[in-house]
């Protein structure tokens, strides 16, 4: 149960330190996406049956939190937790290349099938100016976050693990 409230108070402090300072050093609107380091983080410690459940309750609370097209971060964060997951037995976790590579290529990924299913929505939109506008300064500030927030899940993981 302490497991449980220390990681309901982690990703509590976590979301809420995205929606109240973040705000404070956005571009244009766009700023990290914590959640999705988080999930990444979750899923390269665990394995992904973990990884994968982590990132559909991660992206089920910012769905819930946000009020955007509902499961759609779910979805796509569940996804992330599994492809990490998958991943977890053959990387070095205590590298500093693991969450930097990851959130370059998780952020691009979950940005990609975000707008694919915003096309299949019949939502018409420039992907170019897009890519160029959205997808840059996204991944730009995810790389600068990304370190962080695995050092603090791998300390977090660290400190609930059971001991045997």
């Amino acid at each position: 149960m302490k497991n449980f409230l220390a990681w309901l108070l982690f990703v509590l402090v976590v979301y809420a330190f995205q929606s109240a300072f973040m705000p404070l050093v956005y571009f244009y609107g766009i700023g990290p996406d914590l959640i999705l380091l988080m999930t990444s983080s979750i899923g390269f410690l665990n394995g992904k049956k973990v990884g994968s459940f982590a990132g559909f309750l991660l992206g089920l609370f910012e769905d819930l939190a946000t009020g955007t097209f509902f499961g759609l971060n779910a979805f796509t964060k569940l996804i992330v937790g599994y492809v990490c997951g998958v991943f977890s037995t053959r990387v070095l976790k205590d590298s500093f290349g693991l969450p930097v590579t990851a959130s370059v290529l998780n952020t691009a990924a979950v940005f990609l099938m975000t707008e694919a299913i915003m096309l299949l929505l019949g939502y018409r939109f420039n992907i170019f100016t897009h890519l160029y506008t959205k997808l840059g300064p996204l991944i730009c500030y995810n790389i600068v976050f990304a370190w962080p927030i695995h050092c603090a899940v791998r300390w977090l993981h660290k400190k609930t693990a059971d001991k045997k």
